[in-house]
């Protein structure tokens, strides 16, 4: 049965549906708090809701995941610790509420294919489907954008996810067989071509969940602050990575601080890669394209220090296969995915091959997804309104 199908046997109602893709980052992992530059792309994973205005105060929201239904009035919005998947929908709408549009009562039905914990990001799918629909639903007038920021900010204030705001644009902004060059300073951005040519983007997930990521997560960023700071006191211009240079940090980071150094380093070259990339895709050139991939790897797990053995284990077992270009983890580290460019008619042997290795080495099994780029978020039906 499909989300639609179910709406109707619970609310009775003819619904709005929307769908809001997950992402896949390319590029540019840890540069976005940086203020540097990300490369993700929608991908054909989606969450997808279905929703109808009430005619009672109440949000009446039901997961298709955990075949559950629960009830919140308007007027008692605020963070779940029960049923945590409602803080999705809540937070969304109080961020609405907060940036002053009206909404009132509604039903919701919220159901989705994007893998949970695989690092495509299912929290953005879900809160900027809501976010989209709510628009719709309630005529609120907002960009795309403006949503985009709404469903960070629920994802701040609700799920407790100080985050960027990459996965959401790339949720909501995503174009089939392009990827999305953004500036995580200014949100400006362009999309960059991505002709596969035969090659498919895959990604094997290591199963292993995030667990030092918030922690470290917060360390890096505080070594990333030192080493701006150490730059600032000679180049007051500069107010962070984005600003920085090898020379600088060489001059200023290196002599005073060794590890705060090469975690500055390694954010200054994977700016400057991403911005190689993105030329080498203008021009076709996969190939030096997916070289960049594998440095990238080598800088999160040898100099930012985010990776895994599980990881690692993937990334060096495909290194020397002619049928793969490039390949890197993805994602904040400590577990999650490893994203590889590999020739279509090789997946399967690869896969086939890699998965048993996998799971003799590191104990546990390894999942497969081929993922294609997508459209953004987007109304997949409206109610049909009678003649």
């Amino acid at each position: 049965m499909t989300v639609t199908d179910i709406f109707q046997q619970i609310f009775e109602a003819e619904p709005l549906v929307v769908q809001s893709p997950g992402r896949i980052n390319l590029l540019g992992e840890h540069t976005d708090y940086n203020e540097g530059f990300v490369l993700p792309a929608a991908v054909n994973k989606y969450a997808t809701v279905a929703i109808s205005a009430n005619d009672t105060g109440n949000i009446v929201m039901h997961s298709v995941q955990f075949n559950k239904t629960v009830t919140v009035p308007l007027a008692d919005i605020a963070p779940q610790t029960e049923n945590s998947w409602t803080n999705y929908v809540l937070g969304v709408t109080d961020g609405l509420i907060h940036g002053g549009k009206k909404v009132t009562g509604f039903n919701i039905a919220v159901d989705g294919d994007i893998p949970i914990g695989a690092g495509m990001s299912s929290s953005a799918g879900i809160s900027c489907a809501v976010a989209f629909a709510l628009n719709e639903l309630f005529s609120l007038g907002l960009s795309r954008e403006q949503l985009a920021r709404t469903a960070q900010w629920a994802e701040h204030n609700y799920a407790g996810v100080a985050c960027g705001i990459m996965d959401q644009f790339a949720s909501l902004f995503g174009k089939a067989n392009h990827l999305i060059q953004l500036d995580c300073r200014s949100i400006e951005y362009k999309y960059v071509p991505i002709e596969m040519e035969g090659y498919a983007l895959v990604l094997f997930n290591t199963n292993v969940k995030h667990n030092l990521a918030s922690t470290e997560y917060n360390q890096r960023r505080q070594q990333c602050e030192k080493g701006v700071a150490l730059v600032k006191e000679k180049y007051p211009q500069v107010n962070s990575l984005r600003d920085v240079t090898m020379d600088m940090l060489h001059e200023l980071v290196e002599p005073v601080d060794q590890s705060t150094f090469t975690r500055c380093k390694y954010v200054v070259e994977e700016n400057d890669r991403l911005l190689k990339g993105c030329e080498d895709l203008r021009n076709g050139d996969l190939v030096a394209f997916g070289k960049k991939m594998f440095a990238t790897h080598h800088g999160l797990s040898q100099e930012y220090n985010v990776s895994c053995p599980e990881l690692d284990f993937l990334v060096d077992a495909v290194r020397n296969d002619a049928d793969v270009l490039g390949a890197r983890m993805m994602g904040g580290g400590f577990g999650g995915c490893t994203i590889n460019l590999i020739k279509e008619e090789a997946i399967e042997r690869i896969a086939t091959d890699l998965a048993p290795k996998y799971e003799a080495a590191m104990g546990k099994p390894l999942t497969t997804y081929v993922v294609l780029t997508g459209d953004g978020t987007s109304i997949v039906s409206k109610p049909v309104v009678a003649a």
